[in-house]
């Protein structure tokens, strides 16, 4: 599977016995970019790409490889092959692929770089690679947190003592504003560099039935979430198991108290009517992605209108909701009802995306 980063980091987080290829530069036309990862066990691949076919089989052979020897090896794959071998790749670039079976002896750097992910603290995977004979190297990784915080290493010393030289504050916080990973070339001693970015933040006002299915996917879909219910039977980890956060407390009052953000995404999906407009009065015209309440066209024209004549909202504010809530789909049962949902939370997500690119 074409697990997303965060997954792929969860993985090698808890897992033993693997093996984690990484592209680290790629030139001219290549099946995946820069940063593109696959993790391999003594089975084979386990999870992610670096860009299947034959270049996936060459690398998943030279990971079983380094899982037997214990050495990690940096290679360059040329996808050049004449058009007449039917089993080569014609893409016509190169990929620089690290191949690294030490990761197990990472595994808290890569907590570090999950928590990161989850508690919405920016920072930089970084990974040096230091060659030694042939297209043999050496692996150090670390996670480096973004903004003005002074780098340090383990042992409290600066890092780049230990070879990350040129990986300042200045140049982590690049990596992570545009979210594009990079190989730096310091005389001979390379960093990897990758950016963790806080996932965006799904904030569920409702913990019941329809609340708990999105809370589910939500999370599967690389969202933090956040579920908020004025009852305890329902807003807790044991209903919830989901979600990283659970806010027991007044609907509209604890919705309000989420802080601004261009990345929060809120889905209101509470037990009533009444319910809904204090999440509604509390979400609507503030910083977010989207806003998005569910409800039939009747009872959303109802609340549209008492939005506007009550002076809750404006025209243009109540044109960014997205209600009744979802993708059409003809969905009917709970579960259909949250895959619409995380649906269109996908959709409006992927545009933005496409926005932000250069």
């Amino acid at each position: 599977m074409n697990y997303s980063f965060p997954k792929l980091i969860e993985i090698l987080a808890g897992g033993t016995g693997l093996a984690l290829a990484t592209i680290v530069e790629a030139e001219g036309s290549t099946p995946q970019v820069t940063g593109a990862s696959a993790v391999f066990s003594r089975a084979g691949l386990v999870a992610g790409t670096v860009g299947g076919g034959l270049l996936e089989a060459r690398v998943e052979a030279v990971a079983g490889e380094a899982l037997h020897n214990g050495k990690a090896r940096l290679l360059t794959f040329r996808l050049d092959a004449d058009p007449a071998d039917m089993e080569g790749a014609i893409c016509g670039g190169s990929a620089r692929v690290l191949v690294d079976p030490g990761v197990g002896a990472a595994r808290p750097v890569f907590e570090q770089a999950l928590d990161g992910f989850r508690k919405r603290r920016p920072g930089v995977l970084a990974t040096l690679i230091v060659p030694g004979q042939g297209d043999l190297v050496s692996v150090e990784r670390r996670f480096l947190p973004a903004g003005d915080a002074p780098v340090r290493s383990s042992g409290d010393r600066p890092s780049a003592a230990l070879g990350f030289a040129g990986v300042g504050p200045a140049v982590l916080d690049a990596v992570v504003k545009d979210g594009r990973a990079r190989l730096v070339d310091n005389r001979g001693r390379m960093t990897f560099l990758e950016p963790v970015r806080p996932l965006p933040r799904l904030i569920i006002a409702g913990a019941g039935h329809v609340g708990r299915a999105v809370a589910r996917l939500g999370s599967l879909l690389d969202w933090s979430v956040t579920v908020i219910d004025d009852r305890p039977e329902f807003a807790n980890a044991d209903n919830v198991p989901e979600a990283d956060e659970v806010v027991v407390g007044d609907i509209g009052e604890s919705v309000r108290t989420v802080e601004d953000s261009p990345d929060n995404y809120f889905v209101i999906v509470t037990r009533g009517h009444q319910k809904d407009t204090e999440a509604l009065r509390a979400a609507i015209g503030r910083p977010a992605a989207y806003v998005g309440m569910i409800g039939s066209k009747t009872k959303i024209e109802i609340v549209h209108r008492k939005f506007l004549e009550s002076g809750w909202a404006t025209a243009e504010a109540w044109a960014r909701v997205h209600a009744p809530i979802g993708v059409e789909i003809g969905s009917k049962t709970v579960e259909e009802i949250a895959v619409s949902i995380a649906a269109e939370l996908v959709l409006v997500r992927s545009k933005r995306k496409e926005s932000d690119r250069p």
